[in-house]
């Protein structure tokens, strides 16, 4: 199972869609009818998110809200609301909703909400262990690759690994930015000090300061308790910012003043704490077109890119293909004790003809699969899932012909990503799939090459 989710809704009939879909999806769901049974279940069953109508008869969607966070300010809400409600739903939000979703609720936007909200989770877990622990993240693997793109990676990162810069990671989705950083982080005189790492994207607008500086007891409604931030957790550390790009205007004039005075001010606190913590940022977006577009402070841009590291995508490495698919395969037949030898000569064959859309994080899972997979000594074509096989002849799918005289990689993708898009109705969530990409991956290469649909701009689903 995903999760658990918990539906509220007095609709009958809304609450059976809802029900059907949530299960067919792989989610654990408990429907009922009201909200004075939602706290009934609560009392003795804990669930990952919580799905509520705002209006309801008795206990109104809001009042469950307020009820549930006076309890655990930490649960994950999502308010259902009909279009002339959105003024609450927004106001539900800053009371400490995750997110709302307007009705008639649309399967693609329901479904993409809920993945945001398990992947917050999952941060909230994973940060609130760290700033428990307090200690340098363990068992961090080496960085892996001998193209002559790495070995610039690697020089760079050896020569300022033990500075104070700040430093900025270009790179696609799924490249090990992250790893990259902690790599920087040990090799530097912090090492023995805390790595925390933040995905910008992941938070919610009206939580993230409360993430990065933390809060006193009151601050905000739901925050019964004083909470540090990962600023003061990570002192004399290291801190890593991932989708820094995605950070909002009023955010990134505090970071700004964070990172220029060297101190912090928790949300709804009057005191400023000083710290010492370095920060490291990443992006797959170009800040340098997001300062053009009004999207992205100048001046913090400065602030952060004193050092630039550009990281390759796997597709611009094909020789660390080899050397990266053996690593894996030793690492996860190792972990699930499977005596297994390699990867044959024509399932590496097929992992060096495809493209890798998702860089070194998708080549690790497809390895991992074919590990499990496979009932021979060495990893077979057949072992590998169907998109590996799919770009053998990569315009079969979608009707792209391959002139015999070859043809330019940027433009066949720019042609299969439109070929997509039009088949899909132009939805950023339905088309991923066509190409083996995440919805972000698309996103942008959708920005990448400027594709929108004819007449007006992509809308994500």
């Amino acid at each position: 199972m995903k999760g658990a989710i918990l539906i509220v809704d007095d609709e009958k009939g809304q609450r059976e869609i809802l029900d059907i879909i949530l299960k067919k999806e792989g989610y654990q769901v408990t429907a009922v009818a009201g909200a004075r049974e939602a706290l009934e279940r609560l009392e003795g069953d804990e669930y990952d998110i919580i799905l509520t109508d705002l209006k309801m008869q008795g206990i109104s969607g809001m009042d469950l809200l307020q009820q549930v966070l006076d309890e655990n300010p930490q649960q994950c809400i999502i308010i259902m609301t009909a279009h002339g409600t959105i003024d609450s739903a927004v106001e539900a939000m800053k009371k400490g909703a995750f997110d709302y979703l307007e009705k008639p609720l649309e399967r693609e936007t329901l479904l993409l909400t809920l993945r945001r909200a398990f992947e917050r989770l999952d941060l909230l877990r994973e940060n609130r262990r760290l700033q428990k622990q307090l200690e340098e993240s363990q068992g961090v693997p080496t960085i892996i690759g001998t193209h002559p793109k790495m070995k610039e990676v690697y020089r760079i990162v050896n020569k300022i690994a033990d500075t104070s810069s700040t430093i900025v990671i270009f790179g696609e989705s799924g490249t090990g930015k992250e790893l990259v950083a902690h790599a920087i982080h040990n090799g530097s005189s912090r090492k023995d000090k805390p790595f925390l790492a933040i995905n910008c994207a992941a938070i919610p607008e009206a939580l993230i300061e409360s993430e990065l500086f933390g809060h006193e007891k009151g601050s905000f409604t739901g925050a019964s308790s004083r909470e540090i931030g990962l600023f003061e957790a990570a002192n004399s550390g290291t801190i890593f910012l991932d989708e820094i790009g995605e950070m909002n205007g009023a955010m990134q004039a505090k970071l700004l003043r964070a990172i220029q005075e060297r101190e912090i001010r928790r949300v709804g606190g009057k005191v400023s704490i000083p710290v010492d913590v370095r920060i490291i940022s990443a992006t797959n977006k170009d800040l340098e077109q997001e300062i053009r577009k009004g999207n992205f402070r100048e001046d913090l841009y400065y602030r952060l890119n004193v050092i630039r590291i550009n990281l390759p995508p796997l597709r611009e490495r094909g020789s660390d293909i080899i050397t990266l698919a053996e690593f894996f395969v030793r690492k996860y037949a190792a972990a699930d004790g499977i005596p297994l030898q390699g990867i044959s000569k024509a399932a590496m064959k097929l992992l060096m003809d495809y493209s890798w859309p998702g860089n070194v994080r998708q080549l690790e899972s497809v390895i991992e699969r074919g590990v499990l997979m496979t009932e021979s000594d060495f990893i077979q074509p057949e072992d590998l899932p169907v998109e590996i096989h799919r770009e053998r002849m990569p315009g079969s799918c979608l009707g792209i012909d391959l002139p015999a005289e070859g043809i330019c990689f940027e433009d066949l993708e720019r042609d299969l990503i439109i070929k997509a898009m039009q088949r899909s109705g132009w939805i950023i969530g339905k088309a991923a799939p066509l190409l083996g990409m995440t919805y972000k991956t698309l996103q942008y290469r959708l920005e990448k090459f400027a594709i929108e649909k004819p007449g007006k701009k992509v809308d994500a689903p």
